[in-house]
């Protein structure tokens, strides 16, 4: 069996003063992604056609509030999927290596995702949001994340994908999904991330 995952995330890698506090990363796993790209269809043929008219691409820091909570329903509405968020206190990282290495420092975060989802004899697609430029840190990325993906699942085949995110609907969730969680950990604002089912939430400490 073939699940999709699609990996977004919310906040910034920075540890200086005006960086976020937090990261929020999070994953969307499904079993049909038609279901997602139907979803964005009908919203921009229909419901919010004006709002969506000069989008390129679905995003949670330039969407109405009314359009994001539409998402997320609609999101429920598929009863196969999982939603999984790893929750990173940046006050907590005391690793020098860490704290200078920003792209260690992503990859440290979603291994630390990718150990809290367990996989039983399956094959994953997972598509992220292309973030890292050059192909080596694609590469050093994609087998940390595998190697933890792995460790407590029974996985077949993965292949992992670095994609831009206005040609694929799962990735415009999952920064829906980041978006959402981000409120309720950095501004105490629950109303997005408590309109999402079958969601799992992981802090690093």
């Amino acid at each position: 069996m073939l699940n999709y995952m699609y990996i977004d995330e919310s906040g910034d890698l920075g540890v200086k003063d005006g960086c976020s506090k937090y990261l929020v990363i999070s994953a969307l796993l499904v079993k049909e992604p038609a279901k997602l790209d139907r979803i964005v269809k009908n919203m921009r043929r229909n419901k919010f056609k004006k709002e969506l008219k000069k989008a390129n691409e679905i995003k949670a820091n330039k969407s109405s509030k009314r359009l994001i909570k539409h998402m997320l329903r609609e999101l429920n509405e598929i009863k196969d999927k999982k939603v999984f968020h790893i929750i990173f206190d940046k006050k907590k990282l005391y690793s020098e290596f860490l704290r200078n290495n920003k792209h260690k420092q992503y990859n440290f975060i979603a291994g630390k995702l990718a150990r809290n989802i367990v996989l039983e004899e399956v094959d994953v697609k997972v598509r992220i949001d292309k973030s890292k430029g050059k192909q080596l840190l694609r590469e050093d990325f994609n087998k940390y994340f595998e190697k933890n993906l792995r460790e407590k699942s029974s996985i077949h085949k993965i292949e992992i994908f670095h994609s831009y995110s206005h040609a694929w609907a799962g990735l415009q969730f999952a920064d829906i999904l980041a978006w959402s969680a981000y409120q309720k950990v950095c501004f105490n604002n629950p109303e997005y991330i408590e309109l999402i089912d079958d969601q799992e939430a992981y802090s690093m400490w």
